[in-house]
């Protein structure tokens, strides 16, 4: 059953608004391609309101910024509070909107509220130094909030990036505008209901609809805009950093595509690893920034690696999202799933063997079957740029140096993994690894206190971890004259 769609409109000023503009458009589902809603379109004018709004409610003078530090983390974990009431509904949710296992939400989002708890617990933790500074001054610094802060989610987890970005910025002070992706408002507009009920003061929280060329341009080259972090492509990345500069010089934090390498040791165990890579590429349809789209095996192990690795493909069920025996669901959009075929098709055509998948199931929707590849080169599409889909490509190496420059050999450097029994080697790679975050026989391990970014054009700046908030702050000096004698 379809979950009930509550918020279509923007949320500008703890209001439930039209656009400006009166227009609206469609969101669908992935499972059957069919219209879910149809949600307000916000463009320049929304921008402008729901920025006015943020920065009336970041003054000095404002309910929100004499808040204490201790009163803003209760109200984040009072956030955190109606999550986990809602996190069955918000799960369908997403799941019916960006074509998610509805398992994987509801686990994502368990993890969220973790996540949404530690961060609440910084807000009253920031603090700055004292500094015994040359001749009869008293130095210290302050830690403030940079201001009003853009945050733009994407299509693969926005109820997910909703509460990283959201919490983060409000656990240092900041106000926000959120422009969630196109593909995926409804999660974003039911967060912000609960961000409503949990009691923040109104304009610290903002949500616009729109499209990226209208109401995310207008977001990012806004000057009462102060910070952007973004989730998305390196292209649209390098496009956000030019904005931030355009007119006043706003701090930038992105977390941008990955084409992350994992390797293979003969000493690995392939009872872990086989399970572990399938997962590590195909978890969400392989719609995920740090999926393990490079697969390094070494020699010794190859034939038996890439046997059970087909196997394993091909046991994966596919179907309906919301099954709960389902393990594989659709691509996003229309838009996705051709390109991800595409990809395939180039991938035979430069000379890769496909061994299972690489079609599409059904006639509906937007369905992919997992799909594994063997005999790909380094030099071939596939390994080269990121294709976002269910496709496994593995590659075949005979040493640790050849496979180290190898998997360095790239523009990215979101992440990065090898499975060994061997200490040595799995020190020498964390340290020489080119990512920003390294995992050693294992994948996807994330957690509140580590922090997440990458190398690269895999982007700029962390978020996560002790010093996250840092991200949504500037630094203040200040001396203070001493008398010379007292």
């Amino acid at each position: 059953m379809a979950p009930q769609i509550k918020y279509t409109k923007l949320f500008i000023d703890n209001k439930w608004v039209d656009s400006v503009s009166g227009k609206t458009f469609p969101t669908t589902c992935p499972h059957d391609g069919s219209v879910i809603a149809h949600v307000s379109e916000g463009d320049k004018a929304d921008v402008d309101l729901a920025v006015a709004a943020a920065k009336r409610a970041f003054h000095r003078n404002s309910e929100w910024r004499l808040l204490d530090a201790s009163e803003r983390g209760a109200l984040i974990n009072k956030l955190g509070d109606l999550v986990q009431r809602d996190i069955q509904y918000l799960a369908e949710l997403e799941s019916y909107n960006n074509g998610g296992l509805l398992s994987t939400m509801r686990d994502f989002l368990s993890a969220q509220c973790k996540n949404v708890r530690y961060l609440a617990s910084l807000a009253d933790k920031v603090q700055g130094d004292t500094i015994p500074a040359d001749g009869e001054l008293l130095s210290y610094t302050l830690k403030q909030p940079v201001g009003v802060a853009a945050l733009i989610l994407p299509w693969n987890g926005p109820s997910i990036l909703f509460l990283i970005k959201v919490c983060n910025a409000l656990a240092a002070g900041c106000t926000v505008v959120v422009k969630p992706a196109e593909q995926t408002p409804l999660t974003a507009l039911a967060l912000a209901a609960l961000v409503a009920e949990a009691g923040f003061p109104k304009g610290v929280v903002n949500v616009v609809n729109g499209y990226g060329e209208t109401a995310g341009v207008a977001l990012t080259h806004h000057p009462d805009v102060a910070k952007i972090s973004f989730t998305g492509s390196v292209e649209v990345g390098k496009l956000i950093q030019q904005a931030a500069g355009a007119n006043n010089l706003k701090r930038v934090c992105l977390e941008l595509g990955g084409k992350s390498p994992l390797i293979i040791m003969n000493d690995a165990d392939l009872n872990v690893a086989v399970p572990f890579a399938a997962n590590a590429v195909f978890l969400l349809q392989g719609q995920v920034c740090i999926a393990a789209s490079r697969l390094y095996v070494q020699s010794g192990i190859y034939d038996k690696f890439v046997e059970a690795a087909v196997k394993y493909a091909q046991s994966i069920k596919i179907g309906n999202p919301a099954d709960p025996t389902t393990q594989h669901g659709p691509q996003v959009d229309e838009v996705m799933f051709k390109k991800v075929l595409g990809y395939i098709e180039k991938g035979k055509k430069e000379g890769a063997r496909c061994l299972t998948g690489g079609k599409r199931v059904g006639t509906t929707g937007y369905y992919i079957e997992p799909t594994v590849f063997v005999d790909v080169k380094d030099d071939m599409t596939i390994a080269k740029e990121e294709i976002f889909g269910p496709v496994q490509s593995i590659f075949k190496f005979e040493t640790f140096e050849e496979v180290l420059e190898r998997a360095n050999n790239t523009s990215y450097g979101l992440a990065a993994g090898i499975f060994t029994n061997d200490i040595n080697t799995a020190l020498q790679f964390t340290k020489h690894a080119e990512a920003g975050n390294v995992w050693v026989n294992t994948y996807f391990a994330m957690t509140p206190q580590t922090p997440f970014g990458g190398f690269k054009d895999s982007g700029i700046g962390r978020e996560g971890g002790l010093h996250t908030l840092d991200e949504y702050m500037e630094v203040k000096s200040v001396a203070i004259a001493l008398p010379k004698k007292l």
